[in-house]
């Protein structure tokens, strides 16, 4: 396993997302698999783990923490916290809250439920606009003073935003969604990020599995899969996205790999600064992601990569016009 660098925070170069062991696609009872799963990725040197409060309404952290139980020196762990569920919507959350005394209660809450004394990386999920950054950021300073957090991190915000947070107390890591099919970040956050030496952790690399080149149809997804409701996979830019992801299916074939592979060598090939944490419940699938860490691109197939997916190609926003006020761009 190779080995990337989140500000002074030394990671698995891939991570394990674990959302998806509790919620957004699909039913998952399946809690033996998935801590199986979470085992066989530090097996591999995996050991980049990432969690959030809200997952499962808390139920991933639980979920992480019984997994983790009599391993936990050998995981990097990050959680999350910021989002809350608002009544009547059992879906998505839609409230944000960043309010001091909201970030103390989130995060003994989450020490509690994953069992630990600390968390290597704690992100705040996203900026609520109704609280200045440099008050959320600074009562996330004092729990790395209280010695429950050893880095801190942020989520799907602007360059300004990283700005005025590391102003305050240093950031290690921004996680946003970045992948061949979402290169937004490229443009701003990428290049402050590395101008203030903070590493970048992008969500969802493998494009909610879209990248897989496995998703056929709208119709194949379960009732209660968030993505039936994400415009990207809604209607006609369902197969608009579909013809995108035909060429990187032939590429990858041509070198043989799988198109999932493909996806992930692109990222990881982007700097030592990158960390993709594709969310797996799935040992098979697992160690289908993880063997991107052998695929090496060369400047000709980045750049036919590039070529194939060039930023904008996709048709659909990431999320629907509700929850995207929330993402800041």
């Amino acid at each position: 396993m190779r080995e990337s660098q989140l500000g002074e925070l030394t990671v698995s170069s891939l991570g394990l997302g674990c959302m998806g062991m509790s919620q957004s696609y699909g039913v998952s009872n399946d809690d033996a698999e998935s801590i199986a799963t979470v085992h066989a990725a530090l097996d591999a040197g995996c050991t980049f783990i990432d969690t959030a409060d809200v997952y499962g309404n808390g139920a991933n952290e639980e979920l992480v923490g019984r997994a983790l139980a009599g391993r936990r020196d050998e995981a990097i762990l990050a959680t999350k916290f910021g989002f809350q569920w608002s009544s009547g919507n059992s879906t998505l959350p839609t409230v944000v809250n960043g309010k001091p005394e909201y970030a103390r209660a989130a995060l003994d809450a989450s020490l509690q439920r994953l069992g630990v004394d600390y968390v290597d990386l704690w992100y705040l999920h996203r900026r609520d606009p109704e609280v200045p950054i440099e008050e959320t950021v600074g009562a996330m300073a004092e729990a790395v003073q209280a010695g429950k957090v050893r880095y801190l991190g942020l989520s799907e915000v602007s360059g300004e935003t990283v700005r005025a947070a590391h102003a305050v107390h240093p950031i290690s890591a921004v996680q946003s969604e970045w992948s061949l099919w979402t290169r937004d970040p490229e443009t701003v956050v990428l290049p402050t990020l590395r101008e203030l030496g903070i590493g970048f952790v992008p969500f969802s690399p493998l494009g909610r599995g879209f990248l897989t080149g496995q998703l056929k149809s709208p119709d194949d997804f379960e009732p209660d899969d968030m993505r039936r409701g994400l415009p990207r996979f809604s209607g006609e830019n369902f197969q608009r996205n579909l013809d995108l992801v035909e060429k990187v299916r032939s590429l990858a074939a041509a070198k043989g790999v799988t198109a999932g592979q493909l996806a992930l060598a692109w990222l990881l090939a982007q700097g030592n600064d990158i960390a993709p944490i594709p969310g797996t419940k799935r040992r098979k699938y697992l160690a289908e992601n993880l063997g991107a860490i052998d695929v090496t691109l060369s400047a000709e197939e980045l750049a036919a990569l590039d070529e194939a997916f060039p930023p904008d190609a996709v048709a659909g926003d990431r999320y629907s016009e509700a929850a995207m006020k929330a993402v800041e761009r």
